[in-house]
């Protein structure tokens, strides 16, 4: 909408509002009006009918005289109370209707101020939607958007001997660029070592020599590494590795995820809200986007123009208040066995159904500190063949494993 029809149809309604309020002013002083003419017509009535009841002999003639002179004393009250009413009326009404006129409009003013945008054009939904679609082509691409994060401080903790077998690997995958092992090596030990961009192409790296054998997650980490390397923001190649990742497998949680925070940041929070909503109803409480999905999901429907209560969170499975209390009354021997029947059955449960990094870190660093180091290794190795090629997670586990003596 232009600007000067915006500002037309503004001076019309308060136009309107104002018409509005004089007539109910003026319908209110115009019902006083008759309202004083009826009392004036009433008492004049009644001295006619007096003078025709003397004239009839009906009444005495002083009986007459007296209701005669009563009426005229009330015809003259009445006449003198609405001389005197009608100007006061009419001033308190004008003063009433000004002040009423000039609150409505500083309240509209106000209001507008505050929840309005003055000056900001329409901006129907086609054409927000355009301008989404705008944004998302305009997007910097991921060297831009690389450049512009500022160079990270070198990492002091870690020790110089695998600082030293680092140059020698990425010596190795140079000397062998086919080297699918040495690519998976690389991208989880950049990554581990906060090198993202370094992680980043040696996942792209991993994806070229598998080609048509690269996995859903395979892309979906190699996007999830882009994205972390440009500080959150997801650029058009980040983009089209979700997009191959979704394509291999719609329901790749990961995938799903960060689909959901490039639509937002282009203002699509309609399509976010979709997506997380799902990804959140069909993710197990133990997810790691469950609880980012939680933290920002109110605030997304409501720039989605949607209401929506956030439900419960479900509560990950963990032994409860009375197997605590069991376990302190335990003597040494059964309590030790009531933990390598817990690492067990985790075990089990992950052997059968599976499940995130997290749990097989957990059931690495269990099996080692109650002794099982040998199970904790093959363990560990099973893991890494899991989460081949998620750069993330693989990082995770090494870091268990070498907290747990079973790595390096």
């Amino acid at each position: 909408m232009e600007l000067w029809v915006f500002w037309a149809a503004v001076a019309l309604l308060v136009a309107g509002v104002v018409a509005t309020l004089w007539r109910a002013v003026w319908r209110a002083r115009a019902e006083t009006r008759v309202a004083a003419d009826f009392d004036l017509a009433v008492y004049r009535d009644q001295l006619t009918e007096i003078e025709r009841d003397i004239a009839r002999g009906t009444i005495p003639a002083d009986e007459g005289m007296r209701l005669r002179t009563e009426i005229q004393r009330r015809l003259l009250d009445a006449d003198r109370n609405a001389q005197k009413a009608a100007p006061a009326a009419e001033a308190r009404a004008g003063w009433g209707l000004a002040v009423l006129i000039a609150v409505a409009m500083g309240a509209g003013v106000y209001g507008y101020w505050r929840l309005g945008a003055p000056g900001y054009p329409d901006l129907p939904l086609e054409a927000r939607f355009a301008m989404a679609e705008e944004a998302r082509a305009n997007r910097p691409s991921q060297a831009d958007a690389e450049a512009q994060i500022p160079p990270g401080l070198p990492r002091s903790d870690i020790d110089p001997s695998f600082l030293d077998l680092m140059d020698k690997l990425r010596q190795a995958v140079q000397d062998r660029p086919d080297d699918l092992r040495g690519f998976e090596l690389l991208a989880r030990n950049e990554a581990a070592m906060g090198n993202l961009a370094a992680a980043k192409d040696a996942q792209a790296a991993m994806l070229r020599i598998k080609g048509d054998a690269a996995t859903a997650e395979d892309h979906a980490a190699h996007a999830e590494l882009m994205i972390m390397a440009a500080g959150g923001f997801v650029s058009p190649e980040a983009e089209q590795a979700l997009v191959r990742a979704l394509a291999l497998d719609p329901a790749d949680g990961t995938a799903r995820y960060y689909t959901g925070i490039m639509f937002a940041q282009i203002g699509r929070f309609d399509r976010t809200f979709i997506l997380w909503r799902r990804l959140l109803e069909e993710s197990p409480p133990d997810a790691p986007w469950v609880q980012s999905i939680r933290a920002q999901l109110p605030q997304v429907a409501e720039r989605a123009g949607v209401r929506y209560t956030l439900p419960a969170a479900a509560s990950v499975p963990g032994p409860t208040a009375g197997d605590i209390a069991a376990a302190a009354e335990m003597s040494a021997e059964d309590r030790q066995a009531m933990i390598e029947g817990m690492v067990d059955q985790l075990g089990a449960r992950l052997a059968t159904d599976g499940g995130p990094a997290e749990d097989w870190a957990r059931l690495i660093t269990s099996l080692a500190q109650i002794g099982r180091t040998e199970q904790a290794r093959e363990i560990y190795a099973e893991a890494q063949t899991r989460f081949a090629g998620r750069t993330v997670e693989l990082s995770g586990l090494r870091e268990a494993a070498v907290m747990a003596g079973v790595a390096e």
